[in-house]
């Protein structure tokens, strides 16, 4: 990490300019340089100061970097990997963070110089909230990060964006991409497309009496839908895997109560408050969750 000079970040959205400004306050000696394929995007990152230098083209950015992060949505990697391949100074680590992982590794394995070292990463944070303008330098402060590798990932570079991620204040967790996307899958994709459910079989009527509940229920349904749509193809087994699995816990609810079963339905609700009032009491104690 001494010699760590450089890093450059494709995509100035919420996280890409969280990295930038993370990058700022965790490593004042490093540059940081910024690429959007958006010259409004551009315009805007130079306002806000988002990082040391915004650069006009995505070759220029990568040509003088340490590490470069891809922060774009997932079904633009296999074109930016071939894009930075022949730019990419020997030794340069190449990560993004995208909530899958299985096909990052197969473009970078196709696509990047076996003088270029990918690892992936997955910041576990972020909002519903789109753009640079909502980026911040405590973004990822008690967040988990999980690394993926494979058998052909270099142990030093991934010490060093282990090292990287922990600077920036998370708590990091290292697996193979396919655990990475099994895991991500239940716990983040799956809601995902359940808010979104939710929220689509009401009609804007009723939405007009939503409570809190609901509100709080259908938050992620907000996110950015050019995002998800990515993500939820890039796992599109995985994520279909768990849906059976939702449908199968609805329809089993859906029993209980069509036969007024007041003990089951009780002891199903229960077990979900019990469950989830340890996940709480989990985060609260490991102060990933602050009252």
């Amino acid at each position: 990490m001494k010699e760590l000079r450089q890093i450059t970040v494709i995509g100035l959205g919420l996280l890409g300019g969280s990295i930038t400004r993370s990058v700022c306050q965790s490593f004042p000696s490093v540059k940081t340089v910024g690429y959007s394929h958006r010259p409004s995007t551009r315009r805007k990152a130079r306002q806000l100061a988002v990082a040391n230098r915004i650069a006009e083209t995505i070759t220029e950015s990568v040509a003088e970097a340490d590490i470069v992060f891809v922060a774009t949505p997932i079904y633009t990697f296999e074109k930016t990997f071939k894009q930075i391949a022949p730019h990419l100074p020997a030794g340069c680590i190449v990560t993004d963070v995208g909530s899958t992982k299985v096909l990052p590794h197969y473009w970078a394995e196709k696509y990047l110089p076996n003088t270029a070292y990918y690892v992936g990463s997955h910041p576990i944070a972020g909002s519903e909230q789109r753009g640079v303008e909502f980026a911040r330098d405590d973004l990822f402060d008690r967040a988990y990060c999980i690394l993926t590798k494979t058998k052909r990932t270099n142990a030093a570079a991934l010490r060093t964006l282990k090292e990287f991620w922990i600077r920036l204040g998370c708590m990091v967790k290292i697996m193979q991409p396919d655990i990475h996307d099994e895991i991500l899958a239940n716990i983040s994709h799956l809601p995902h497309v359940t808010a979104a459910a939710l929220v689509n079989l009401q009609n804007n009527d009723e939405l007009k009496l939503a409570g809190k509940g609901f509100v709080d229920t259908s938050r992620i349904a907000s996110g950015p839908a050019n995002i998800w749509t990515d993500t939820l193809l890039a796992n599109r087994k995985k994520v279909a895997g768990g849906i059976d699995k939702i449908i199968a816990e609805l329809k089993k609810l859906q029993r209980v109560i069509e036969k007024g079963d007041r003990g089951e339905l009780e002891r199903l609700l229960e077990a979900a408050r019990a469950k989830r009032n340890a996940m709480i009491n989990y985060k609260m104690k490991k102060r990933e969750l602050i009252q």
